[in-house]
């Protein structure tokens, strides 16, 4: 694949190419983290080293396209966020819930959203 109208020919969007990578590598690097984990410190250090960089790399790339990937964990979740929950079915109307986990990303662009991301809730324990 050598240039948009390449991709345009065969049916393919380069924004939405890139798009999938960045969320593969977004999950691959939180397979990696898990991993890096299990290992002493010292050698986890030198991989998770290894690994913010190239998320690094690859937040400028989405940048240089006017991309952006959000994580939305840890905030209060709100039915208006742009990710479905995968889990809402398990809580009450009356519950607080936040973002445990994101399962996918969401993907913001310029002219706004450009792609929803997937989460897990948890209750607020008050």
């Amino acid at each position: 694949m050598g240039n948009q109208d390449e991709l345009d020919s065969q049916g393919l969007d380069l924004n939405q190419v890139v798009i999938e990578m960045a969320i593969e590598g977004w999950r691959f690097s939180r397979l990696f983290i898990r991993v890096a984990k299990r290992l002493d410190a010292g050698e986890a250090e030198k991989y998770i080293s290894q690994l913010r960089y190239f998320l690094k790399k690859n937040e400028d790339s989405l940048q240089a396209l006017g991309l952006k990937l959000v994580n939305l964990e840890g905030m209060p979740y709100d039915a208006g966020m742009p990710a479905s929950a995968i889990n809402i079915d398990e809580f009450g109307p009356e519950d607080q819930l936040y973002v445990e986990q994101m399962i996918e990303p969401v993907i913001m662009g310029q002219d706004g959203l450009r792609r929803p991301g997937t989460v897990m809730l948890k209750k607020v324990v008050k």
